[in-house]
């Protein structure tokens, strides 16, 4: 066979209709329960379950909550699908009926509200579904299905956790690794492209030190909040000012924490930021500008000792093997209407399933996938209001249910029999 002829995959989700009901309430259930970065026993626990149910031969525990399923189906490829399981601490403003009420306590030991709301509740119910439909029809294909449910994407920790947990030692080496994420855009719309499809990501604290004081003695003060307020106002010009308008770069400040008492200087102050980039060298010279700019702000307020600058995560670039990701695009179009089937721009979202492509050294293709309603993202673009719509990490971030449900179970099934020996 021709390793770049698409095979025709008319019938393997012909029973999916069938299955819907029952996705649909897993769907519900997973986002009414959802569990922050490495506590995803509830969820690792119904996927090991699912997986059972239907034949594979699971793995769990994996990088601490990770899931692995195995369904051998004679000599052929091994296709890895991919879905990660972790929600956001967040708390959901989206009024649903199946709307999280949900508390835990994080990793700092704070009791914070936790949402799904970066879709990773549909990521779940996609490859559950996905899988059923790849055992019900076994006959129809060879190979091996490597089903991998990830913990803890939102703080780049769950696919080393599970590579450093012996994934590649105790799991054959997959031919190709496929993943799909759930994303603002017309639901049923599906976009990829071969390269570069997520940035890299950079996540940052940095700690200031003054001098506390009395409010009404500031000259006693090293005020940090004026040394935070200064150095924030100094990061917006790297993009401005340091990065050519041609270089996409993000320099996001998500958090400036200072102080207790409005007539108390404290001593100490917080920024914790974001940086997303799509070139290597681009990305030094950001960070270079980072660490410049805030030594030389508290150099410039006297600060009595020097700046704390601790890395959070860092996320590498995915990228696409370009002749997977044709291979793959072929196949939607020949699956999926071609209206349905776009090609993206480079989006400055970060991801960690690049890891497993490319520490396994197998090519890798991820894709996205609409869960906007098709009329409100219409209704949103002629009125030049896109940007209004809620995005992932946003506390009404609710895919439209259907038919982003099957939409991304018939994907999933596509891509991986696009592989799969006939």
């Amino acid at each position: 066979m021709n390793p770049h002829s698409v095979k025709p995959v008319d019938a393997p989700t012909a029973s999916l209709d069938s299955l819907l009901p029952d996705l649909e309430t897993l769907y519900k259930d997973i986002h009414s329960h959802p569990e922050l970065s490495m506590q995803e026993t509830r969820t690792s626990g119904l996927a090991a379950k699912r997986l059972s149910a239907a034949g594979y031969d699971v793995s769990t525990g994996i990088g601490k909550t990770g899931v692995v399923g195995l369904l051998r189906n004679g000599e052929g490829p091994t296709v890895m699908l991919r879905a990660d399981m972790d929600a956001l601490p967040v708390q959901e403003a989206t009024n649903l009926p199946y709307a999280s009420k949900v508390t835990a306590t994080d990793a700092e030991g704070k009791t914070v509200s936790v949402m799904h709301a970066c879709g990773h509740d549909m990521h779940v119910t996609w490859l559950v579904g996905a899988t059923t439909l790849l055992w019900q029809t076994r006959s129809d294909w060879k190979g091996t299905v490597m089903a991998v449910f990830q913990p803890a994407e939102e703080t780049a920790q769950g696919a080393q956790a599970m590579i450093d947990d012996g994934l590649f030692r105790r799991f054959p080496k997959p031919d190709v690794v496929l993943g799909q994420h759930v994303m603002p855009g017309p639901a049923g719309v599906i976009s990829s492209r071969p390269g570069v499809v997520t940035s890299a990501g950079d996540s940052l604290q940095i700690r200031l030190f003054g001098r506390g004081a009395h409010g009404s003695m500031p000259q006693a003060s090293i005020d940090p909040v004026v040394m935070a307020a200064a150095t924030v106002m100094r990061l917006q010009t790297i993009v401005s000012r340091e990065v050519a308008p041609t270089d996409a770069v993000v320099v996001t400040i998500g958090a400036l924490q200072a102080g207790t008492k409005e007539n108390v200087i404290p001593d100490e102050a917080l920024i914790k930021l974001n940086v997303r980039t799509f070139d290597e060298n681009v990305r030094k010279r950001v960070l270079a500008a980072i660490e410049r700019i805030v030594k030389a702000e508290t150099d410039a307020a006297g600060s009595p000792k020097p700046p704390e600058i601790t890395p959070l995560d860092q996320y590498s670039m995915v990228q696409n093997d370009p002749a997977a990701a044709k291979r793959l695009a072929d196949a939607f179009r020949q699956h999926f209407s071609a209206d349905r089937v776009k090609e993206t721009q480079p989006t400055t979202a970060s991801e960690d399933f690049g890891s497993f492509g490319a520490e396994w050294h197998s090519p890798s293709v991820f894709w996205f996938i609409g869960g906007t309603d098709p009329d409100v993202y219409a209704k949103a673009e002629a009125a030049g209001r896109l940007s209004e719509l809620p995005t992932n990490h946003n506390p009404r971030f609710a895919p439209v249910i259907h038919p982003t449900l099957e939409t991304g179970v018939e994907a999933m099934v596509v891509a991986a029999r696009t592989w799969l020996a006939a």
